[in-house]
């Protein structure tokens, strides 16, 4: 079993966790072609950490399985948006750690 994990990556837990559901159990090598074409700024970032799951293995995607996706929340980045009369709202830019689990194939 080989991990890579991504620290404090600027993407919505929530959003990130749609496309890591969607690619858990896949073949490495077909998750990252279905991740190549998702319209989603999390699935490339999900795509780069298998990426180096697989190269933390030493092995060939075609070989490997991804057997866990989590996704956890990060620290939220407060920022402040200036409004009408002197006021402020409040932005959250919330940031997530990507953890990446990947096995050999029981087949190979």
């Amino acid at each position: 079993m080989a991990r890579s994990l991504l620290r404090f990556s600027r993407v919505s837990p929530l959003k990130a966790r749609l496309i890591a559901q969607e690619v858990q159990g896949m073949n490495a090598e077909l998750a990252l072609a279905s991740l190549e074409f998702t319209p989603n700024k999390a699935a490339k970032i999900i795509s780069k950490v298998i990426a180096s799951a697989v190269a933390n293995a030493d092995a060939e995607p075609q070989e490997m399985v991804v057997t866990s996706v989590r996704i956890d929340k990060g620290p939220v980045l407060k920022r402040f948006k200036p409004r009408a009369r002197g006021r402020a709202s409040g932005i959250h830019k919330p940031t997530s750690h990507i953890l990446v689990e990947v096995n050999k194939a029981e087949g190979k």
